[in-house]
């Protein structure tokens, strides 16, 4: 009904359009011909509407017959679904049966089985812990050097037993107690083996090595250190003192039987670890030589107040030594030259003694006292070459214990003034003025005392040489008094 209203609706439209249409183009067209124009535009409509109905009742059929076809597929698919509920129902009821009669068999299945491990289900238990355990200890044993493969085959026996459905077989419980066996065994044997060793520049060679038990292993070139991580033996960045380490090489060439001494470490790595990364006297002076020539100061003392005591100490020291073996020399070839002249009775001036002697051959027609005169002048002409520098080594014997003094004083009041700001809970926060207080002490006790060992033996020296210019005066002034006949004054 809607469609025919519009239809009608466009037909007037139509009809005003052309009325108007025509109306403009023939504005004097007449009566008569007005008539039979609206006549032909109705007659135009009225096919029109006519048309339409036929098109409008065809689709509404064709829709009709498509949704009689929907209907019907709709009430089959609805009947198909209904079924298949009904079939998923009855099968849900099955499975629950099913479910419920599996849960009692599982129940049965496993109170039989707990009555037939009985005692072994601990056993089971103990055997799992002691792969575990196992595994860890031979993870860190440089043994499993010798005989890899060994902790994860017991990872993997440690994660089967933790699954309550596997056992362990017979041959697995054997296994893990030669495992512990040859562990036990093999810690107390020196075996010589070849193997891949790291070196500290990636690369990695075969060489030769000695396993003393399960303590340290040591190869051509000192101690090795085993990873665990890789399994393999890596070259230690610096080898401990030569103490220990001037063993390896008696150890590899040693033969079967032959005891030799060897250095161990009982906690299997650690004290290695902790000998290697300490810091030697060497390594100390070295940094700070290496310093020096930057311009700045590496030692562990150079941090904070007094930073530089340590540094002035040992510059101290050098200079002392130093000069003490200077003046050792220069005295010892004095003493020899003074030594050869005492045999010759001709004047050398090369030495001090020969020297005086030419003062005597010059004034041989003098007076005693005169003679006397001359001599002590030439003995104390003598003396500022023999006693040159000597004294500063003792000033800086009795200096360089005052410097280690001052040191400690700084390092203490650095420690206090740490424990004033931070407390006294962390130890670390007061190493470092502790440190300091103790080093430089320290150096300045291993300063003091071989300089005033030097100082010793460098002023005797020089004395020794003195005494016999005042000898040999006191001899030729006694002489040449006899001589002439004059009495000594």
């Amino acid at each position: 009904m809607m469609t025919k209203k519009l239809f009608f609706a466009a037909g007037l439209a139509f009809l005003a359009q052309f009325a108007n249409a025509e109306e403009a183009a023939v504005p004097a067209a007449t009566a008569d011909d007005l008539k039979v124009v609206q006549q032909s535009s109705l007659d135009g409509l009225l096919e029109a509407v006519r048309q339409a109905k036929v098109v409008e009742s065809k689709e509404h059929t064709a829709r009709e017959a498509q949704f009689r076809r929907d209907k019907d597929q709709q009430a089959r698919m609805l009947g198909e679904a209904k079924a298949q509920r009904t079939a998923q129902e009855r099968r849900s009821e099955q499975l629950e049966t099913t479910f419920e009669e599996n849960e009692t068999k599982i129940g049965d299945l496993q109170e039989a089985l707990d009555k037939r491990l009985g005692s072994l289900r601990e056993l089971f238990g103990v055997l799992q812990q002691v792969a575990g355990d196992t595994r860890g200890q031979f993870g860190g044993s440089i043994i499993s050097n010798q005989f890899p493969g060994r902790g994860d085959w017991l990872g993997e026996l440690a994660k089967k037993m933790g699954k309550s459905t596997q056992l362990a077989s017979i041959d697995e419980m054997e296994r893990l107690w030669f495992e512990l066996q040859r562990e036990m065994t093999e810690s107390g044997r020196v075996v010589k083996y070849s193997t891949t060793i790291q070196q500290l520049d990636g690369e990695k060679r075969e060489a030769e090595v000695v396993r003393v038990g399960s303590f340290v292993i040591a190869g051509e070139d000192g101690f090795l250190q085993y990873d665990p991580a890789s399994g393999s033996l890596v070259e230690l960045a610096r080898q401990p003192s030569a103490r220990y380490s001037n063993t390896t090489s008696d150890l590899l060439d040693a033969s079967t039987g032959e005891i030799v001494e060897m250095g161990i470490d009982p906690t299997r790595g650690s004290l290695l670890a902790l000998m290697v990364d300490r810091d030697t006297w060497g390594d100390r002076i070295g940094s700070f030589m290496g310093g020096i020539s930057k311009g700045e100061c590496y030692l562990p003392w150079c941090d904070g107040q007094g930073e530089y005591v340590g540094a002035v100490i040992i510059i101290v020291g050098i200079l002392g030594v130093l000069l003490a073996i200077e003046r050792w020399i220069s005295l010892t070839m004095i003493g020899s030259k003074v030594n050869a002249q005492k045999k010759s009775s001709t004047p050398n001036s090369d030495n001090p003694l020969g020297r005086v002697l030419k003062v005597y051959e010059e004034n041989r027609d003098v007076d005693v006292e005169t003679l006397e005169l001359k001599l002590g002048e030439a003995i104390l002409g003598e003396n500022p070459g023999l006693t040159k520098n000597i004294n500063l080594v003792q000033v800086i014997s009795i200096v360089a214990p005052l410097l280690g003094l001052l040191g400690t004083v700084t390092g203490m009041i650095l420690t206090f003034q740490q424990i004033t700001l931070f407390g006294t809970g962390d130890p670390k926060v007061m190493a470092g003025g502790i440190s300091q207080a103790l080093v430089t002490t320290v150096e300045g006790l291993v300063v003091a005392i071989p300089t005033t060992l030097l100082y010793a033996i460098i002023a005797a020296k020089s004395r020794s040489i003195v005494h016999v210019l005042e000898e040999q005066s006191a001899g030729i002034i006694a002489d040449h008094a006899e001589r002439s006949g004059q009495p000594l004054g």
